[in-house]
């Protein structure tokens, strides 16, 4: 079995991912007309409206926080310099390149997200990569495929590895034993995620902004204390992209290695952040208005968060030592090296909020799985939610190098389903985005199906036809 999940994994994360994720980013950033840099203060426009009518669904920002409750991890502290030890300086030049053509995957799933999305029996709205595979497509087995996958990734494996980013972090900084970190976090888990998505959604929305501002702090400050090498830093990384300068490879290691993590860390096209994306209300009443809140995600997990670990790392000096640290440790160095002994607490404190809210945010997509396959019963969603725990108590404790690998494998399918669908459904994104700024040159965007007769599958009457639309006020 582990040679067969090694291979699935060669197979997806050596080639199809890697380069599918690139091109596609590539394909809608051109298609969509660059539309995430000439329309970038819409990204910010849409978070910052609250609708004011329809409360099925939670508010774009906290939809937002909620998507960057997972993507914000500690693939941010410790991935982020694994790609400057394995790729120099460099890779961080290539981690930005894939954000901003993630931009626009993110843009294009979380859009059809919307577009496709119902209203469940509890009257909330549910939607993501398997409802528009069923409704779009017509394919619902390859959404079946998709939330299971999505489930054991999300879910459950890749909680127990956020997990187990904490109570090693605990133990180093505090010497607390992992098992009591791992029972601490399933507690805090539990309170939240027993309350339900909109549950998750609120306290996303005051936790993530928190955690985020402190860490950006943070990175302003060892900036302000060292303006004098910021220049050279910057001109470091780009050169070294660029194989100007000879470290960790050349340009091929800091291009693979920056594309990689930067893929990992922002989730853009992995079809995990539309889950969430579709559980919001858009503002305006358009499915393009909640993509461009999940394409300002990307830009905030990548451009902003990764950077301020890459540069506090860059200006710490502790990279140019050579003495083998990497990871984790790599990141707590530098931060001894700007703020003393505090730092070690610092980066322990940021792993916890990081990881934490990346196993709410988990959840909560693993969740929105379940309604697609019909098992959101209150039984079948106890179960979930009792698993959830389990797992973050066991990773805490426990690495299993095999478990994890078999959710890389699950997530490199799933991924790889969903780039094939909305690259499928492209013609609906552009549909969709000329419709948006069409009516954006005359006033409000308000999207209404009977308008758009050959938009294809079935899309919810209530929610977008004419009788369902409310219009603001």
């Amino acid at each position: 079995m582990a040679s067969v999940i090694d291979f699935l994994n060669t197979i997806f994360w050596g080639y199809v991912l890697i380069y599918g994720l690139l091109a596609v980013g590539i394909y809608f950033t051109l298609r969509l007309g660059f539309v995430q840099f000439v329309h970038f203060a819409e990204l910010f426009r849409s978070v910052l409206r609250a609708p004011k009518t329809d409360r099925a669904g939670i508010t774009p920002f906290q939809a937002l926080c909620t998507s960057l409750a997972s993507r914000v991890g500690t693939g941010n502290l410790a991935g982020v310099a694994v790609a400057l030890y394995l790729g120099g300086p460099g890779a961080i030049f290539w981690m930005w390149m894939v954000a901003l053509v993630g931009m626009a995957t993110a843009y294009a799933e979380s859009t059809l997200a919307q577009l496709y999305k119902i209203t469940d029996e509890h009257g909330d709205y549910r939607g993501g990569p398997a409802f528009y595979m069923a409704r779009g497509l017509g394919v619902p087995w390859a959404g079946a495929i998709f939330s299971v996958c999505l489930v054991i990734a999300f879910g459950l494996v890749f909680n127990a590895v956020q997990s187990n980013s904490i109570a090693e972090a605990m133990e180093g900084a505090f010497a607390v034993p992992k098992l009591a970190t791992g029972v601490a976090i399933a507690a805090l888990t539990a309170v939240v995620i027993f309350g339900g998505v909109r549950q998750i959604a609120r306290v996303a929305e005051y936790m993530v902004p928190f955690m985020a501002g402190a860490y950006l702090l943070m990175a302003a400050y060892v900036l302000a204390t060292h303006l004098g090498q910021v220049p050279e830093v910057l001109g470091h990384i780009v050169r070294n992209a660029f194989g100007l300068e000879a470290a960790a490879g050349g340009m091929a290691a800091a291009m693979l290695n920056g594309v990689k993590r930067g893929l990992f860390s922002n989730e853009a096209g992995m079809g995990s952040a539309p889950n969430i994306a579709a559980a919001a209300t858009p503002e305006p009443h358009h499915p393009s208005s909640q993509g461009f809140v999940q394409a300002l995600g990307v830009f905030i997990d990548t451009i902003l968060i990764c950077t301020a670990t890459a540069v506090m790392i860059l200006l710490s000096g502790v990279l140019q030592h050579g003495n083998g640290v990497t990871g984790m440790p790599l990141t707590q160095a530098a931060m001894s090296v700007h703020i003393g002994d505090a730092g070690r607490y610092f980066v322990a404190a940021a792993i916890f909020f990081f990881a934490f809210t990346s196993v709410i945010g988990n959840y909560a997509y693993s969740e929105a799985a379940m309604v697609f396959l019909g098992a959101d019963g209150k039984a079948m969603i106890t179960v979930l939610r009792l698993a959830v725990l389990a797992m973050v108590i066991w990773g805490a404790q426990e690495a299993i190098s095999v478990v994890f690998d078999a959710a890389d494998a699950a997530m490199g399918l799933m991924a790889s389903i969903n780039l094939i669908a909305i690259v499928l459904l492209s013609g609906t994104v552009v549909r969709l985005t000329r419709d948006y700024f069409g009516q954006r040159r005359g006033g409000e965007p308000a999207f209404v199906l009977e308008d758009h007769p050959g938009i294809p599958g079935e899309v919810d009457h209530a929610i977008w036809g004419r009788a369902g639309y409310r219009p603001a006020g």
